[in-house]
């Protein structure tokens, strides 16, 4: 039997709730994944002990739920930048980025091939700052992420460089760019993801352009365009998900929502019933795909 859409929900949602009750809630309504930032882990989460991370693990599993990956990588700790002109700064922030790759295998602790992913979208920690033109930011970009690609490779994590509408950072601002990247490193580590909220931007239809560059694409994050919940707005999550099924699409479909205003559990509870509402069949079933 084919594999039904798996969805996972990005866990800032739940605020300052314990990590292992907002996990239950979002296993109970249905949620099968669950994608962490990690400044909600802690301050300096690459300096998380072993024994805390084997706990967050532990509540994971707890819940019954799959560890899908990191994303808002560089929120904490305060003045990380990949572009900035000096050097000890782009070090120092590359080095937390190999922390948080040894974090994300850590955390996913399941097998050498498939530990997890890092979403690199970080509007502003990669913007072109001080001078620094966003060609260059991208070269040096384009740089220590190749440096990386060999530690993703050995711990089993994929890095994906997200691309980010130009009212966020100047620097890979479509998905086009970020294909781009990929395809200049060359690494099996480094690959991208499609977001419906990030993809405003786009001149191209969103449906045609996941077909476009599918093969690349390992990772979705679904909301609607302001931010909010899918169901919220007018997004053409049917389409988006047709296709998906078409194209055979088997990684995680992640909810990713930026109003924190509302009650958690009844945002995170609308979003998935409006996701299988919108699968192929529209009558509230798991698409089974082919």
């Amino acid at each position: 039997m084919a594999v039904p859409f798996r969805y996972a929900f990005c866990n800032e949602l739940f605020g300052k709730m314990p990590l292992g009750e907002a996990f239950k809630q979002a296993r109970e309504l249905g949620y099968e994944g669950v994608e962490i930032a990690p400044f909600t882990l802690s301050d300096d989460p690459v300096a998380l002990s072993t024994e805390k991370r084997h706990e967050i693990r532990r509540s994971i599993k707890a819940a019954h739920l799959e560890f899908v990956g990191l994303h808002w990588l560089l929120v904490t700790p305060e003045g990380l930048s990949i572009a900035s002109r000096d050097k000890a700064v782009r070090k120092r922030t590359w080095e937390y980025i190999h922390g948080l790759i040894d974090l994300c295998a850590d955390l996913a602790g399941c097998n050498e091939a498939d530990n997890g992913i890092l979403v690199f979208g970080s509007p502003k920690q990669r913007a072109a700052v001080e001078g620094v033109t966003p060609r260059e930011a991208t070269d040096l970009f384009i740089h220590d992420l190749a440096h990386a690609a060999p530690h993703a490779e050995s711990r089993g994590v994929k890095i994906l460089v997200e691309a980010l509408p130009a009212n966020q950072t100047n620097v890979l601002t479509c998905l086009a760019d970020a294909i781009s990247v990929v395809k200049q490193i060359g690494s099996p580590a480094i690959q991208t993801m499609f977001d419906t909220h990030n993809a405003v931007d786009e001149k191209e239809e969103h449906a045609s352009l996941v077909q476009r560059y599918y093969s690349h694409i390992k990772h979705v994050h679904v909301n609607e365009t302001d931010g909010r919940e899918p169901g919220m707005g007018d997004y053409d999550f049917q389409s988006l998900l047709q296709t998906l099924t078409d194209l055979n699409y088997k990684c995680w479909v992640s909810v990713e929502v930026f109003d924190f205003s509302r009650n958690a559990t009844d945002v995170a509870r609308r979003a998935i019933e409006h996701l299988r509402a919108s699968e192929p069949g529209r009558d509230g079933s798991r698409p089974q795909q082919i």
